[in-house]
C-alpha cells in the first residue's frame, strides 16, 4: 500500500510538472505572438502610356459573297487612300481578312389584322473588314493615331460607314514600374513601422513576414475602387499605378 501511494504522488507529480511546461510554453509562444507588429505600405506613381491600339471597321451588304468581296475590296482601297492622305505609310497600318455573315429579314404573315406567323427569309451578305494601328514607343505616330481618330467621319463622303473603336492605351515597361512600386511600398511600410515602434517606446526587430498586394492601374483622377483581382485600366492615357505591400516585424 505504501508504495503504491508513492507511485501515485510520482505519477501526480510528474503531471504537475508536464502541465506547468505546456501552459509555460503556449504563455511563451502567444507573447511571442503578441510582440510583432503588421503594416501596410503604399507605392504608387503617376505615368503616361507610350503604346496605342486602334482599329476600325466597315462593312457592305450584296445578294451574294462574290458581290460583297468585290463591294468590300473596292472600299478597302478607298480607306486605305485615305489614311495614306492623312500622312500614314502603308507599313504603319494593316487589314484583317473578310468575315462574312448571312443576312436575314423577318417577315410578319398576317390575316385579318391578326400575326399567323413569322418566317426568316435570307436577305443576302454582309461582308466587314477591320483596319489596325499600333504604336509601340514612337510618340509621333501615337499622335499621328491619335489625330486621325476623330476625321475618320470624312469616309461617309466616299460612302463609307467607318465605325472606329476606342483607342487602347498601354505601357511598354510594366515589369519595371511594378518593381519600383513594390520597392517604394516597403519602404513606406518600414518607415511607418520603425516610427510606430519609436513612439511606443520600443524597437523594431528582424523582418518576420512581407506580402504583396493586387496591382492596380486607373485612370488618373479615377474614384475606382480596388478589385480583388486587380483594375488595368485600357482606356485612359494618363495612369496611376499603386500596390501595397504588409510588413511583420518582430519586437525586440
Amino acid at each position: 500500500m505504501k508504495n503504491e501511494n508513492l507511485l501515485k504522488s510520482l505519477i501526480t507529480g510528474a503531471a504537475i510538472i508536464i502541465t506547468a511546461m505546456v501552459i509555460g510554453n503556449a504563455v511563451k509562444n502567444r507573447n511571442a505572438a503578441e510582440d510583432s507588429i503588421s503594416v501596410v505600405g503604399l507605392g504608387t506613381r503617376d505615368f503616361e502610356s507610350d503604346e496605342i491600339y486602334w482599329s476600325g471597321s466597315y462593312s457592305v451588304k450584296a445578294s451574294s459573297a462574290k458581290e460583297a468581296y468585290d463591294a468590300i475590296n473596292r472600299d478597302k482601297e478607298k480607306v486605305k487612300a485615305f489614311f495614306l492622305e492623312k500622312g500614314f505609310t502603308a507599313a504603319e497600318f494593316n487589314f484583317s481578312g473578310v468575315n462574312f455573315n448571312k443576312s436575314y429579314r423577318t417577315i410578319v404573315l398576317e390575316a385579318r389584322g391578326e400575326t399567323v406567323k413569322t418566317e426568316s427569309v435570307f436577305d443576302g451578305y454582309t461582308a466587314t473588314q477591320t483596319v489596325h494601328f499600333k504604336s509601340e514607343k514612337n510618340p509621333a505616330l501615337m499622335k499621328k493615331i491619335e489625330g486621325v481618330i476623330d476625321q475618320t467621319s470624312e469616309l461617309i463622303n466616299s460612302g463609307i460607314e467607318f465605325e472606329g473603336s476606342a483607342p487602347q492605351y498601354l505601357y511598354s515597361d510594366l515589369p519595371g514600374l511594378k518593381h519600383n512600386l513594390i520597392e517604394n511600398a516597403s519602404k513606406d511600410a518600414n518607415e511607418r513601422a520603425v516610427k510606430i515602434a519609436t513612439t511606443a517606446s520600443g524597437h523594431l526587430g528582424k523582418l518576420k513576414d512581407a506580402s504583396m498586394g493586387v496591382f492596380q492601374i486607373t485612370g488618373q483622377g479615377s474614384v475606382e475602387e480596388d478589385s480583388y483581382g486587380g483594375n488595368f485600366d485600357m482606356y485612359s492615357k494618363m495612369k496611376t499605378a499603386r500596390i501595397t505591400v504588409r510588413l511583420t516585424y518582430n519586437l525586440d
